[in-house]
């Protein structure tokens, strides 16, 4: 299905995302991170890929996020694991900001 036909997702107000921190949400049945880097938000799966643990207990450190439980880490932009045990990449999804309120597309 081509993503133009996926519907945007208001997650909130751009001004509750705490700058180098993460706040999670649940969207469309999915648990998301949200993070606000340098002014720029993101967002990814708010779940580790290896045991599922929550992100929004982790630590945000420059552009990667360590899961609490055992230390994975993962790029923020990207969602790349960068470190063991997690061996898969998180999803990244596409986000925009409009008036103040960001909206996300998952797909």
């Amino acid at each position: 299905m081509n993503q133009e036909n996926y519907e945007w997702l208001d997650a909130g107000l751009e001004s509750d995302i705490p700058e180098e921190d993460i706040l999670e949400r649940v969207l469309g049945g999915q648990v998301i991170a949200l993070y606000k880097l340098g002014g720029e938000i993101y967002a990814t799966d708010g779940l580790c890929s290896h045991e599922k643990v929550r992100l929004c207990q982790g630590l945000v450190d420059g552009d990667t996020i360590e899961c609490p439980k055992h230390n994975a880490r993962f790029h923020i932009p990207t969602g790349k694991a960068l470190r063991r045990p997690a061996k898969t990449d998180i999803q990244v999804y596409p986000v925009r900001v409009e008036s103040g309120r960001v909206y996300l597309r998952l797909g």
